[in-house]
């Protein structure tokens, strides 16, 4: 029987309950409805996609659009069974897939890639309706940049032949990156694709098998992604998609024994959880977990570039990890810069993300809408000042807020301390480099920051003082996937990127050999 996308299709009836080990209860889901939905125009499959075939699961769950909270689809509900089903598929996919040379797995990576780039305009469609971020972006940089990481990752296989063997008292020292098995990859739904492939095409290139979990708020593109990998004639099981909550689905995956690696990029408390369940199986794991970026603005920069960026950082609704939420001004150009950024943000378009016309477009769901309000209107409860925003977007309604900034938030406050993942950013005050270093630091996040100065010597020495992964200097959000990305403190553990991305991917070995006589 063929499946809703052209492949295989098995229906998946659940035989058995499952332990819970995320600590939340289930919910009731609905009967399952087989087949696939069109959004925006594009048919996209609602199952999972497991050991080459499309499998149904007995229960769904409701996949709603933030554009306007209707539902666009009715998603397969995996769980236990589907987690050990898709397991048992990977390690047989892993099999070919883990053998096949550099060169072959190279040219099947890069069939990805150009399939993504051929594909963009539907895939930013059906992304767009699914997470509601700006189509524009998603079309013109987003999509494609995921075509981009399989094609980065596929050239990268040969740098891995070009480390020289080296020789220690006439011993030659040979160091090979081996593929581990089976590698879960647990993705966020700020813009699903694109970052999913941050991960899931460093883990194929070391030869790994993929199982991929896909954000229950926004669970279509991996779908299509399923496609593009059979498609592109990725060998059976070497990338499965189990659709599901993070609480059935993903737990299963991240506590099964033949797992090994674990890629989980959310917030902290259910980081915890999964190192916590990965400890149990000694799985590594690779956590990207937020952050709370500090945004230091010194009195020398330029001030229109400065005022800018610090706009820039309400982009896709401030559901951005790496983004500046805490603006730090120096006290010479406070007053200055807050009269401008408050003008420059005032003309901010907040509307539907499918139009032209919008800068921005809504929160994901309406528990994350409430879940930011919550910050807001406790902050404003404590008497913080608002400079602008402090709500819902009265005049749009839904899920649309409007853009938020609060003044001299006391230190330690909430508003200061945790991440909203909303269009909330926090200005204060710092008098002169000591103060400044010391009020961005002043988090237990450490995943990103920024610096703008107009003297080289004094960024350099703050860059250097700051706790952080990645430090941008009078620039924000340019990543080369050749240089190490992660975060310190609680926005995670590990690096990823280039050599770093196979470190963690694949089993490094040294092999040492004697001089042959």
């Amino acid at each position: 029987m063929r499946g809703p996308s052209g492949g295989r299709r098995r229906r998946f009836d659940k035989v058995r309950g499952s332990s819970i080990p995320f600590g939340y209860e289930r919910v009731s889901g609905r009967p399952a409805l087989s087949g696939r939905v069109e959004v925006e125009g594009v048919e996209v499959s609602t199952e999972h996609w497991i050991g080459g075939e499309r499998v149904d699961s007995d229960t769904t769950f409701t996949d709603v659009s933030p554009i306007d909270e209707e539902p666009i689809a009715e998603v397969a509900r995996g769980g236990v069974d589907e987690a050990n089903v898709a397991v048992d598929a990977a390690k047989k996919g892993f099999e070919t897939w883990g053998s096949m040379s550099l060169k072959e797995r190279a040219e099947i990576l890069h069939r990805v890639g150009e399939l993504i780039e051929e594909r963009a305009a539907e895939i930013a469609k059906v992304e767009t309706r699914d997470n509601g971020s700006l189509l524009r972006s998603m079309t013109n940089s987003v999509i494609p940049r995921a075509g981009y990481n399989f094609h980065f990752f596929a050239d990268h296989l040969d740098k891995l032949d070009e480390l020289e063997d080296f020789d220690t008292r006439g011993h030659r020292n040979h160091v090979s990156w081996d593929p581990s098995g089976v590698a879960v990859v647990i993705t966020p739904w700020n813009a699903p694709l694109m970052l999913a492939t941050w991960r899931i095409a460093p883990a194929l290139a070391a030869g790994d098998a993929v199982i991929a979990k896909p954000p229950e708020w926004a669970p279509l593109t991996a779908s299509l992604l399923a496609d593009i990998t059979r498609d592109a004639g990725m060998p059976d099981g070497a990338f499965n998609v189990v659709q599901g909550i993070g609480e059935e689905a993903g737990a299963a995956l991240v506590a099964h024994p033949d797992v090994g690696r674990i890629a989980f990029t959310g917030s902290v408390a259910t980081g915890r959880l999964v190192a916590s369940s990965a400890g149990a199986n000694l799985t590594p794991v690779s956590l990207e977990l937020g952050g709370k970026a500090p945004f230091l603005i010194f009195a020398d920069t330029d001030l229109d570039a400065a005022v800018k960026q610090a706009v820039n950082q309400f982009d896709n609704a401030g559901q951005v990890c790496l983004a500046g939420t805490r603006l730090l001004v120096e006290d010479a150009v406070f007053d200055e810069f807050l009269a401008r950024f408050t003008e420059a943000s005032e003309a901010i378009r907040q509307g539907d993300p499918r139009e032209e016309t919008s800068d921005i477009g809504p929160l994901i769901t309406r528990e994350h809408f409430e879940r930011v309000d919550g910050f807001v209107q406790r902050a404003r409860a404590e008497g913080i000042e608002v400079a602008f925003g402090g709500g819902p977007n009265e005049e749009l309604r839904g899920l649309y807020y409007r853009p938020t900034v609060f003044i001299q938030p006391p230190s330690g406050s909430e508003i200061l301390q945790q991440e909203v993942f909303g269009p909330v950013l926090t200005l204060q005050r710092f008098s002169g480099e000591e103060d400044g270093i010391a009020k961005a630091n002043d988090t237990p996040y450490g995943l990103s920051a920024i610096v703008y100065s107009g003297d080289q010597e004094k960024a350099d020495r703050v860059s250097s003082a700051l706790v952080a992964g990645t430090v941008w200097v009078n620039c924000f959000y340019v990543r080369d996937l050749r240089v190490p990305f992660g975060g310190s403190r609680n926005s995670g553990i590990g690096r990823e990127g280039g050599f770093w991305s196979f470190d963690f991917y694949a089993d490094v070995k040294n092999v040492v050999t004697a001089p042959w006589e």
